[in-house]
């Protein structure tokens, strides 16, 4: 089983700057994409930024320009570097993994996992 641990958020004022980290643990093999979501109160949860194994970003309109995705694959951690903060981006950030890990029988798993949840607030 692989765990996430996010950490980074908080409360912070318009046009303030926060960064986000999730660090993966447990028997990891390979680590592929690492997705950054929001979720604000009464609407649906959101993609707002992916990095592939490659490097390869790909970021939610509403964020490009002021997000920046980038991982650390010795540390397997993925952290949302976010600018330009905005009432608007108020949400509990969650990051979600894709990868293999070592199964209990010792053999090649699949995994899919989600933080916990860090609360972001932009208010003046």
């Amino acid at each position: 089983q692989v765990q996430l641990v996010e950490s980074g958020g908080g409360l912070v004022q318009p046009g303030g700057s926060l960064r986000l980290s999730c660090a993966a643990s447990g028997r990891i093999f390979s680590i592929n994409v690492m997705d950054w979501y929001r979720q604000a109160p009464g609407k649906q949860r959101e993609l707002v930024a992916t990095i592939t194994s490659g490097g390869r970003t790909n970021y939610t309109d509403s964020v490009k320009g002021r997000f920046t995705i980038s991982r650390d694959n010795a540390k397997n951690t993925v952290f949302l570097q976010m600018n330009s903060l905005k009432p608007e981006d108020t949400a509990l950030y969650s990051c979600n993994v894709k990868g293999s890990h070592w199964t209990s029988t010792f053999r090649l798993g699949e995994f899919n996992s989600w933080g916990q949840g860090t609360q972001v607030t932009v208010s003046s």
